[in-house]
């Protein structure tokens, strides 16, 4: 009987800590649909566990906006190729990634086209680079 109620106690405590941890990985505060933007690196942060991408873009004014664009984190970027050298402050780049629901500027990262004309998938899956982009 005790070891009954340890077994449950222990299956309670794994289903009570799983579940937070896989809502962490939830993409849901980013929309479904991609948008495509260009503009200049201003920052680059490859860290553990999210990397953050800041760039200046151009609204439709001229006017500039900082958009913060989130990615996998350092040790998965740095098994396809991106490094500190890979894209440099002030950079031109194009971003495909996934805006935030509330419209403000950020987003999840798909793509990113370097200055080099280099594509790589900063979301860390299989997914190919798409011919229109």
């Amino acid at each position: 009987m005790l070891f009954k109620l340890g077994f449950g106690f222990a299956v309670l405590c794994a289903l009570a800590f799983a579940l937070p941890a896989s809502a962490h990985h939830s993409p849901s505060n980013y929309s479904d649909t991609y948008t495509t933007i260009e503009g200049v690196v201003k920052e680059v942060h490859l860290v553990v566990p999210h990397s953050w991408v800041y760039l200046e873009v151009k609204d439709a004014k001229g006017e500039p906006q900082i958009w913060i664009m989130e990615a996998i984190g350092r040790p998965t970027l740095q098994r396809i190729g991106v490094t500190i050298d890979y894209m440099k402050v002030g950079d031109p780049v194009k971003a495909r990634c996934f805006p935030l629901r509330d419209g403000s500027h950020g987003c999840r990262l798909g793509f990113i086209k370097a200055k080099d004309g280099s594509v790589k998938n900063w979301n860390g899956d299989d997914t190919p680079v798409p011919s229109d982009f």
